[in-house]
């Protein structure tokens, strides 16, 4: 859990510097990985809304702020 936990916020991270790239620049760093290919792009883009679900999830039942009271 732990693993899949660390492998989705480097998912959105990767989405949120990919974002940072297509705001200041206009290139759209997915769409071209994708090589334009729409099923993929909105499949990859549905991974984010699954990892930002999973995120919201773990921080509910695990409560990792806990310890810092």
């Amino acid at each position: 859990m732990k693993l899949t936990t660390i492998f989705l916020s480097a998912v959105l991270i990767a989405y949120g510097l990919g974002a940072c790239l297509y705001a200041l620049t206009g290139i759209d760093l997915l769409f071209l990985l994708t090589a334009g290919n729409a099923v993929i792009y909105r499949s990859l883009l549905s991974l984010a809304g699954v990892a930002a679900l999973w995120l919201v999830f773990w921080l509910v039942a695990f409560r990792p702020t806990r310890d810092l009271r």
